[in-house]
């Protein structure tokens, strides 16, 4: 890994964007390229089998930009995708599974842990193996949320229609008494006040675009291959379709106004 290579983050659309400003934070120097499939967004209703072809297929745009990592931003990618995708390429490849689940089962006090992701990512049974294998006697309540990344990205995060629906999708996560919920999916963060005043302070919140930050930086740090001249970042912003609407929506990720936006072809 060469420090003056960008970090890659891909994502099926605009919610890796909260994983890529997560990172900025941890690694305010690092250059960036984001690749947002914006042509083939959600990725979670779709098959196993297209999550995997679509996640190779971003990983090979990134490579092209010689990226000395990839962070999978995309749960649904992460849960089907990453052993393919580290077989494949050479660099590393982190996901944004397993660093919320170690948060998750460090935190938990009654053994009783929460998830809400897309459909895609629930069906995986991804977080529930993998907490099960790290914490045996961990109690998982998994709940599919599809309805939330469509109300985000209107920006109806503040409407009585986004916290109707969040109350009905977090019944069950209520009635499984959790003290810990994991955001499965990276447009929930934008979510998190709504969810707090359901749920409650007493349960925890986990934000896996976070938790996976701190991983790249732990991952750098180790490899000596964080960048050490303190200079201005470069980041750039790819898509596979509609740049003009990823560049309009961008702003409620990340916070501020981005100047560019390029549309690439993938196969």
């Amino acid at each position: 890994m060469k420090r003056d290579k960008p970090i890659g983050v891909f994502d099926s659309g605009l919610g890796g964007l909260t994983v890529m400003k997560a990172v900025i934070r941890q690694l305010p120097f690092e250059d960036i390229v984001y690749l947002g499939d914006t042509a083939r967004v959600p990725y979670g209703t779709k098959s196993k089998e297209a999550i995997i072809r679509f996640s190779l297929e971003n990983a090979s745009v990134l490579m092209k930009h010689h990226v000395k990592m990839i962070v999978v931003a995309c749960n649904s990618s992460s849960s089907y995708a990453l052993e393919s995708l580290r077989e494949k390429f050479p660099v590393p490849v982190v996901g944004v599974i397993e660093s919320g689940v170690t948060r998750a089962v460090g935190m938990t006090r009654n053994n009783r842990i929460g998830v809400i992701a897309t459909q895609a990512t629930i069906s995986s049974g991804s977080y529930a193996r993998l907490i099960s294998r790290v914490s045996p006697g961990v109690k998982v309540v998994s709940q599919a949320c599809p309805l939330f990344v469509p109300l985000v990205e209107e920006g109806w995060v503040k409407r009585a229609v986004t916290r109707q629906v969040a109350q009905e999708y977090l019944k069950k996560i209520k009635c499984g008494r959790v003290d810990t919920l994991i955001l499965g999916c990276t447009h929930y963060p934008l979510l998190k006040a709504v969810i707090t005043g359901i749920l409650g302070r007493g349960v925890s919140i986990v934000d896996s675009a976070l938790e996976v930050s701190k991983l790249v930086k732990a991952l750098l740090d180790e490899r000596s291959a964080g960048r050490d001249t303190r200079r201005a970042p470069r980041y750039q912003f790819l898509v596979s379709d509609q740049p003009e609407h990823f560049q309009k929506l961008a702003r409620r990720f990340l916070g501020y106004d981005i100047q560019e936006v390029r549309r690439i072809e993938l196969s």
